[in-house]
């Protein structure tokens, strides 16, 4: 998608396409609400229009707002939590830092070590991308290209906190083996402290009850980016924008795609 013209060709005016997404990914509506929202103001929108624009638009938005990202601590929480796809519940993992800070996510069909252990390299690699002036972050759906970043190492956390599961102890011992994790990161198994990350799931399960779960891993996996990155504005992570600043977060996510607010 050309970062000039994201809206090139498209039949309604940015600002209306920009306001339905944005309102989809931060808000309980689904997108029969929305079309009738829509309606009330003149607009005949097709409630299927308005999946279209999510599917295209909110990856395209997770990726233009993390090099805007404030640093994190180095301090971590990982937890998971389900949704359902086509029918089947799914594991998604999520991972906060100690201020509540949204960090990355998963989405994985077992809960395993493996799927552990691609979710440790993909954090860490988010947080490599994150770091000030450093280049956009991929999309989520896609694996790292080079696990190893160089840059991994240095802003690796000193403490990962997990609840009981012996996948993720397996999945940590094998990083500090291939040298992705240094050793000196402590891994700790205390269910209280991650009841940071339990409360921040209710803010994607709000989200994706009104659609009544996902129709394919790939539609979840470009909504799912779409909920996380408008959850990390409305928590103040960028800079510029403060939590509980909507005008300001407005604001932001218009001049991400260059659009008047």
């Amino acid at each position: 998608m050309s970062h000039q013209s994201p809206f090139k060709w498209c039949h309604f005016e940015s600002e209306i396409i920009l306001l339905c997404v944005r309102w989809s990914l931060r808000s309980s509506l689904s997108s029969r609400d929305l079309e009738e929202m829509m309606r009330e103001r003149g607009l005949h929108v097709d409630h299927t229009t308005i999946s279209r624009w999510v599917q295209c638009y909110a990856p395209e938005l997770d990726k233009r707002c993390r090099p805007h990202l404030k640093a994190t601590t180095d301090s971590r929480r990982l937890d998971e939590t389900y949704l359902k796809v086509k029918r089947v519940w799914m594991y998604l993992y999520r991972a906060v830092d100690s201020d509540g800070d949204t960090l990355e996510f998963l989405l994985s069909p077992r809960c395993e070590a493996s799927a552990a252990k691609r979710f440790f390299v993909k954090a860490l690699h988010s947080i490599a991308c994150s770091a000030p002036q450093a280049h956009p972050a991929e999309a989520k759906g896609a694996e790292p290209a080079t696990p190893a970043d160089p840059n991994t190492k240095k802003l690796a956390p000193c403490v990962i906190n997990v609840e009981k599961n012996a996948a993720k102890p397996s999945a940590e011992a094998f990083l500090n083996v291939a040298g992705i994790l240094p050793e000196s990161v402590e891994l700790r198994q205390v269910k209280d402290l991650n009841n940071l990350i339990e409360q921040d799931h209710r803010f994607l399960k709000r989200l994706v009850k009104p659609g009544m779960g996902f129709f394919s891993v790939e539609t979840a996996g470009r909504t799912l980016q779409g909920y996380e990155a408008m959850h990390m504005i409305r928590k103040g992570q960028v800079h510029g924008v403060n939590k509980g600043d909507v005008t300001g977060q407005v604001a932001f996510i218009a001049s991400l795609f260059g659009v008047a607010a």
